[in-house]
């Protein structure tokens, strides 16, 4: 077998042993500290700030015109709205404004 097959196993193996044992360790608990809780729940927002702020500061006008858009739909509208006026926009914003 090859050695990509082997490390995209490798990977999955340790992702899901990542997870398994997260929830291992908090399902141990009987009551979860407010403090505890509040920083779990901002881990997704955290991370969703590290994919997305250092690609703003290369971003041409596509991007920032995605973006525009994308924040006026999660304004009004749900996930999947959002997401696919995002993505509508950035493959318009790129085929005609490059």
């Amino acid at each position: 077998m090859s050695t990509t097959f082997w490390i995209i196993l490798a990977g999955a193996v340790t992702t899901y042993f990542t997870r398994v044992g997260g929830h291992l360790v908090i399902s141990r608990f009987d009551t979860i500290h407010p403090r505890v809780e509040a920083g779990l729940n901002a881990v997704p927002a955290a991370v969703l700030t590290t994919l997305v702020a250092p690609e703003l500061l290369h971003a041409g006008p596509a991007e920032w015109a995605a973006l525009i858009v994308t924040v006026l739909v999660s304004l009004r509208g749900g996930l999947m709205a959002m997401f696919l006026a995002g993505a509508a926009m950035l493959i318009l914003a790129r085929q005609f404004v490059g």
